[in-house]
């Protein structure tokens, strides 16, 4: 495993936990995307079904059942525990608009025309397009919580350092994946407008706002 793999992964980890204690110490899940999450859920969801059939490494496995695990916590403190708090009058990106498109792709584009296989295509294809309804909400409240733009920092970071991970793949190991890298290309891009937003206005202290 490479250093860029392995700050990407941390990277997403950090991501998730700045999410989870944001939620949980405040009680409160406003301003946080319900859709984002459950699309994420079921990106991990469709993505690691080979828990069940073959084993890679504990790493592997450990990061897997770390990210199931955290994504549907996530979906559990918005939709039930703290449920009073979210902010469904925001969350209303059409979620569908992205899942059945996704799905279609899934089933033309591929590796190979197996069950797992196109489910794995689904779930690359689906988290490139899942972080839309967050970034949706952000845009019609006008303005993030900062510990949320921090979840959305290090979310665009794993991206993009995964993207670099693909590069070095291909130049030092000749393996070439180009799903997933025109997938990684889609959502780094996406991150583009926060990044910028993220360096002028989070780190100098500033509110974030989209452009309605």
């Amino acid at each position: 495993m490479n250093v860029f793999r392995l700050t990407g992964d941390l990277s997403h980890l950090a991501a998730i936990i700045i999410l989870l204690l944001k939620i949980w110490k405040t009680r409160s899940c406003a301003g946080i995307s319900g859709k984002s999450q459950i699309l994420f859920a079921l990106v991990f969801t469709t993505r690691y079904l080979d828990l069940l059939t073959s084993y890679i490494s504990l790493y592997n496995t450990f990061m897997k059942v770390v990210y199931i695990g955290c994504a549907y916590a996530t979906v559990y403190l918005i939709y039930m525990k703290f449920k009073a708090t979210y902010d469904g009058n925001h969350d209303t990106f059409r979620a569908e608009f992205l899942v059945v498109p996704v799905g279609g792709l899934s089933f033309l584009v591929n590796h190979d025309f197996s069950p797992l296989e196109i489910l794995w295509t689904f779930s690359i294809y689906l988290e490139s397009v899942a972080i839309l309804p967050q970034l949706f909400m952000i845009s019609k409240t006008g303005e993030a919580e900062t510990i949320t733009t921090h979840y959305l920092f290090f979310l665009g970071l794993y991206r993009a350092l995964y993207l670099i991970n693909w590069i070095w793949r291909f130049y030092f190991e000749g393996f070439f994946d180009l799903i997933a890298i025109v997938a990684g290309v889609v959502q780094t891009i996406l991150y583009c407008d926060f990044f910028y937003l993220y360096v002028t206005k989070v780190l100098k202290g500033k509110k974030l706002s989209l452009p309605a």
